[in-house]
C-alpha cells in the first residue's frame, strides 16, 4: 500500500460504503494466491532435486501411494469453494441483490449513449419526467417531454453526476444505442448498461470530492472519450447546487418562453461547466 496516495493493490482510494469490503476480499485472494504460488514453486524446486536422473539408476513411473498427490489440489478446492460461500455470494447478494430502501435514497436515471453520460433528477415530488423516444434530439438527449408535469422539477446533466455524501444513490440505467458499462474506480462498483433495458447499480459515496466515471465496455470509436465526473458534495452543499440549477432552469424558460427550455443539461470537463438550453 503506498501511504502517500492512498493506493492499495494498484487501485486508487475507497470512497463508498462497500469498497473496503471488496478491497479486503481481493487482498484475501491475492495474498493466496502468492502463498500457492510459493509453496508449489518450493515443492517443485524440491522434486526436480529430489528425482534428478542419476548415473545407474532408472526411472521409476508409479509408485505405492501416489493417489495422495491429490490430497493438496482437494485442499485448495475446499478453501477457494469456502471463499465463495463465504464471501463472495454474501457480498454479491448485500451489492448487487439488496437495494437501500428507495425513500431513504435518491434515485437517479442514466441514460448513456455514445458518447456521453446523461443523468435525469427528478425533483421534490420524487417523479421523473415522461421520456418519449419521439422527442429525442440534438437538443433533448434523452426525449424528456417538457409539457409533463411531473418533468417541471426535474434536472438533467450530461457527463456531471451530484450526488450527496453519505446518502445511497440508486442508479436506473439504459442506454440509447449499444452496451456501455458504468464504472467509478474509487467506488468499486461496475454495471453494464444494456439498450432497450433497465438496469441498476447503487452505492453510497462517503468521501467528498471528484471522481472519474469510465465506460468499461468497448463501445465504438469514441470510448475512451467517453468520460464524465462524479462531485460527492455534502447534503447542504448538494441542496443548494439542485437549488441552483432548477432556479437556472426556471428562469431561462421565463426568458425564452419555450417548453424545451425547461430541459437543461449542463456538460464540463473538470470543475469548468458549460451550460447548454436544451
Amino acid at each position: 500500500m503506498n501511504a502517500e496516495n492512498g493506493y492499495t493493490i494498484g487501485l486508487p482510494p475507497v470512497a463508498s460504503s462497500y469498497g473496503s469490503d471488496i478491497d479486503a476480499l481481493m487482498l484475501l485472494m491475492h495474498v493466496v494466491m502468492v502463498a500457492i504460488f510459493v509453496i508449489w514453486g518450493v515443492y517443485f524446486v524440491y522434486c526436480l532435486v529430489k528425482y534428478r536422473a542419476k548415473d545407474g539408476e532408472r526411472g521409476v513411473y508409479h509408485q505405492a501411494g501416489e493417489n495422495a498427490s491429490f490430497i493438496p489440489d482437494g485442499i485448495i478446492l475446499v478453501f477457494e469453494i469456502w471463499l465463495i460461500l463465504a464471501f463472495g455470494i454474501p457480498m454479491w447478494v448485500s451489492i448487487k441483490q439488496q437495494t437501500p430502501p428507495p425513500e431513504e435514497s435518491l434515485e437517479i436515471v442514466l441514460v448513456a449513449e455514445q458518447f456521453a453520460w446523461n443523468f435525469q433528477y427528478p425533483g421534490a415530488d420524487r417523479k421523473f419526467g415522461r421520456r418519449d423516444v419521439k422527442l429525442v434530439s440534438a437538443s433533448n438527449a434523452i426525449g424528456l417531454d417538457a409539457t409533463d408535469p411531473a418533468a417541471k422539477d426535474d434536472v438533467v446533466t450530461v457527463n456531471n453526476l451530484h450526488v450527496p455524501m453519505n446518502k445511497p444513490v440508486i442508479l436506473r440505467m439504459t442506454s440509447k444505442d449499444v452496451i456501455h458499462d458504468f464504472q467509478v474506480t474509487n467506488f468499486r462498483n461496475k454495471q453494464d448498461i444494456l439498450p432497450g433495458q433497465m438496469t441498476m447499480l447503487w452505492f453510497e459515496p462517503t468521501v467528498p470530492g471528484k471522481y472519474e466515471i469510465a465506460c468499461a465496455q468497448l463501445c465504438g470509436l469514441g470510448h475512451t472519450k467517453m468520460i464524465g465526473n462524479v462531485f460527492v458534495d455534502s447534503q447542504q452543499d448538494w441542496d443548494k447546487w439542485f437549488q441552483e440549477e432548477l432556479e437556472y432552469k426556471t428562469a431561462d424558460a421565463g426568458t425564452t418562453g419555450s417548453d424545451e427550455a425547461a430541459v437543461v443539461s449542463r456538460q464540463g470537463s473538470g470543475d469548468e461547466k458549460q451550460e447548454t438550453v436544451l
